[in-house]
């Protein structure tokens, strides 16, 4: 209970500076919390000159040999982010018996296994509870909690920004632009939204809970991953005629022929539990044998939330280095299972378009379709507007290979302007 845990921080920024505040809110309790003082006793910066308020200039450093020489760092906590350095420290960490943990989704979406694995030859923690959505607990219920179950599909909402853009536009009627604006304004996105509004930063995550709750490992390039850039305000003001939302969620499914994992928008039903998750939260949707459904729901994303995860995984690494039983609980991936071209997967599909308000037309659409073994669901049809009209078609449940054959036929022909929406249906 005396002797101190001691960490080193990689990196000081917006997760850093928020781990460093709360490790300090909590220094008096955490004898009693994680059964040992922790200290923080390195901070690795770019530039250790540079004057930071509220942190003690004496832990800062910018020679990575400090940390990984020192015997006394027992856990170092990696926030860099971004794949180099980054990897190279956390192998060399690891090497040196040091236990890690990360919020570092982009490196642990390509190099998890590798690293998991070196992590299980030194014996040490490895944990990353914070590299999927924030401060919702969802790796460790997956690794622990949920260990009983054959879980069959996790979906969610996982990247806040989009949520936000959606929210907006959802419900004050704006336009992409013009909601990407307003988060930007707001702190939510980037100055280069690029890996959120493209679906790149939820397709990370995706992999790794995947990889976790089928027990097989999927990296970030075999996540099929498509954007909301081509949302519009009009196909959000139809998905609410038929009762549904439009939200863009990462999805995977463990199936007979082998995974499905992909990021996409998506209509669902407003009376599904994500339909109502908005702004900035995340929430993902798990389904087991033994567990039925359960949703986890909460902030994916900011200083403090974040944190929140990282600490939490720093009290456990700290209370297993006291048991003397680190490397507990490593990578749970012993199947290898194949996971599907996105142009095997089956799904429902919105499809707008814009038409020539002539007769013929819906059965000329419905033809192309119908050949391509793509049956209709439901179609609204708009009055017409300079000559033309909007045609929404809802299919049942088709290959995506399919739907795509019909679309090149449907583009090709003169009554048909502009195929303006193709999305997605739960």
């Amino acid at each position: 209970m005396n002797k101190p845990i001691r960490i080193a921080l990689l990196g000081l920024g917006t997760v850093g500076g928020g781990v460093y505040k709360l490790l300090s809110m909590r220094a008096q309790e955490m004898p009693q919390i994680a059964g040992a003082p922790i200290e923080i006793s390195h901070i690795l910066v770019r530039n250790a000159n540079k004057e930071r308020p509220g942190v003690d200039a004496a832990l800062l450093t910018d020679n990575w040999q400090d940390i990984v020489s020192d015997p006394e760092v027992s856990i170092v906590v990696e926030l860099m982010g971004g794949m180099e350095p980054a990897h190279t420290y956390i192998s060399e960490a690891l090497a040196a018996g040091k236990n890690v943990v990360t919020a570092n989704k982009d490196l642990m979406a390509v190099h998890g296994g590798e690293l998991l694995d070196l992590a299980e030859q030194h014996h040490c923690d490895l944990q990353f509870e914070a590299a999927v959505a924030g401060a919702i607990p969802i790796i460790r219920p997956l690794k622990q909690c949920l260990a009983g179950n054959e879980i069959s599909e996790i979906m969610g909402i996982v990247n806040g920004t989009t949520n936000y853009i959606l929210t907006r536009m959802t419900q004050d009627g704006m336009e992409f632009d013009d909601a990407l604006a307003m988060a930007t304004e707001l702190g939510y996105a980037e100055a280069d939204p690029t890996a959120d509004i493209e679906g790149y930063d939820a397709g990370r995550k995706m992999a790794i809970m995947a990889s976790i709750a089928f027990h097989s490992r999927v990296t970030f390039e075999q996540v099929y991953t498509e954007g909301i850039t081509n949302i519009h305000a009009t196909d959000i003001r139809y998905a609410k005629e038929m009762g549904k939302a439009i939200k863009l969620l990462g999805v995977a499914c463990n199936t007979p022929e082998g995974i499905e994992v992909r990021v996409h928008p998506m209509l669902i039903p407003d009376s599904h539990p994500l339909a109502t998750v908005n702004d900035a939260f995340n929430a993902v949707f798990v389904h087991g044998d033994a567990l039925d459904d359960a949703m986890f729901m909460g902030r994916g994303a900011g200083e403090m939330p974040t944190a929140s995860a990282v600490t939490g995984d720093i009290i456990d690494t700290a209370r297993n280095l006291l048991m003397g039983c680190t490397g507990r609980i490593g990578c749970t991936c012993y199947k290898e299972l194949p996971v599907k071209a996105i142009d095997d997967i089956k799904s429902k599909y919105f499809i707008r378009l814009r038409v020539e308000d002539r007769p013929g037309v819906l059965a000329g659409v419905s033809g192309v379709l119908g050949n391509n073994g793509v049956s209709i669901s439901q179609v609204i049809q708009k009055a017409s507007k300079g000559g033309s009209s909007d045609l929404v078609v809802i299919t049942d449940t088709v290959r995506e290979r399919h739907i795509r054959d019909a679309l090149t036929i449907l583009r090709s022909m003169s009554m048909v302007r502009d195929i303006a929406s193709v999305i997605r249906v739960y």
